[in-house]
């Protein structure tokens, strides 16, 4: 007789549905979202993912994930100022949102306990697939966020900024856009914080007819924080999504992106720049289908590695049959910094169609030893000039943004981790 038992839990997977028993009573929801809920916890127990699982393969959550902490009541998390000066701030501080949110006009922002305990945001509780571990966590505990809609044909003069922040414990919150047919708009999606954390944050992106949207998550989570985090976004006919990604903190990081064109004509540009320094382990996993005919896609990815970190990307394109004239490419290149460090990628192309242009390629290398030794020789200290190669190394993702603000601010940050990490 065959029989199959369940794996002893961890002490991870132990707290965290002792956490869910505890709070489910604070948890806000109607009976629809209480259901969502209640399936997503059943997914905890099943177990974390482990390297088992495909998606899964280069981080071992179950492994990885040796501790939770308590939620910290007490936590008080203190707004920062934007990346853009005059930038429309949204905050969330420990989770908890704003009662009282800045007036724009064309845009129309809700708290998401509200819609939560009102239940119209059930559907987008709904997980992306079997393996959706990080949806599921954020499920079963998210209290609070934003629900941002921005009107047909606004176009917004200045950024968006959603800030997540955290003071230690557990977080769980959730980004919603809606943005309207003919309108554009930056918005900036900011994670950080201070002390041991888990945090799970899942920003969800509709772009209407049209519409043009340049979304960026910049990460900046300590080296004691866990940060668990999804970008699902739909693009419809003829809008334009660009969506740039910087990782420059956090012990284990995994951000997913899953991208669907819905609208004949829609474009989808992804920059990353993955930072990573001291013994981390960061992953970016993404999934995007072209769906439609006549849609348009690239991605570039840049990443740093020094001391012991460990760095992860995963790109998979699926062209679905219908999808004829599909034009899709994407590029990983890493640069190794130190002998202990590493970096693993994944491109993967799925056609069924047979009118395509895709292509993906990957390359690993380390300093060109003869172009530090040009800059040595007129007087540039070695790490001076390390951190100038360096930056030529990113800044042509960087650069690509064409915002003058946003590309100092981003070279600021990049500029301060060389000096802390190169």
């Amino acid at each position: 007789m065959n029989m199959h038992t369940q794996p002893q839990r961890t002490p991870a997977e132990t707290a965290l549905i002792d956490a869910f028993g505890d709070r489910l009573s604070l948890l806000p929801g109607d009976g629809a979202v209480m259901l969502k809920r209640d399936d997503a916890i059943e997914a905890v127990k099943h177990g974390l993912p482990t390297r088992r699982i495909e998606s899964w393969h280069y981080t071992d959550l179950r492994r990885l994930l040796n501790a939770v902490p308590d939620f910290d009541p007490a936590a008080a998390a203190k707004a920062i100022a934007p990346i853009v000066d005059g930038s429309t701030v949204l905050s969330l501080l420990n989770g908890v949102s704003s009662a009282k949110a800045p007036v724009v006009e064309g845009v129309s922002v809700q708290r998401l306990s509200e819609k939560l305990t009102d239940g119209s945001i059930a559907p987008g509780l709904d997980p992306y697939g079997s393996d959706d571990a990080i949806g599921a966590l954020n499920t079963a505990f998210v209290a609070d966020g934003y629900f941002v809609d921005i009107a047909d044909g606004t176009e917004l003069e200045k950024p968006i900024e959603l800030q997540n922040l955290q003071a230690g414990g557990q977080t769980h919150v959730r980004l919603p856009v809606r943005v309207g047919t003919g309108a554009k708009a930056v918005i900036v999606e900011r994670q950080a914080g201070e002390g041991a954390a888990l945090t799970s944050s899942v920003s969800q992106l509709v772009l209407g007819e049209g519409a043009e949207v340049t979304w960026l998550i910049v990460q900046e989570q300590p080296e004691t924080a866990t940060h668990l985090a999804q970008f699902k976004a739909h693009i419809g006919k003829d809008a334009k999504l660009t969506l740039f990604v910087m990782n420059a903190g956090g012990r284990l990081v995994r951000q997913e992106i899953m991208v669907k064109t819905t609208g004949e004509g829609a474009d989808f540009k992804l920059r990353g720049i993955n930072l990573l320094a001291g013994d981390t382990h960061t992953d970016v996993t993404m999934v995007l289908d072209h769906a439609v005919p006549h849609t348009t896609s690239t991605e570039v990815i840049r990443n740093v590695v020094t001391g012991k970190a460990r760095g992860v990307f995963q790109g998979r394109i699926n062209v679905h049959q219908y999808a004829q004239k599909t034009n899709a490419k994407m590029a990983c290149n890493t640069l190794l910094l130190s002998d202990d460090g590493e970096f693993s990628t994944k491109p993967e192309l799925e056609i069924f169609a047979d009118d395509v242009v895709c292509g993906h390629g990957a390359t690993v290398t380390e300093i060109d030893h003869d172009h530090l030794f040009y800059l040595m020789a007129r007087g540039v200290d070695e790490k001076s000039a390390r951190g100038l190669l360096v930056k030529a190394f990113v800044a042509e993702v960087i650069e690509e943004l064409d915002d003058e603000a946003i590309v100092e601010a981003l070279e600021a940050r990049l500029d301060e981790w060389f000096l802390t990490h190169g």
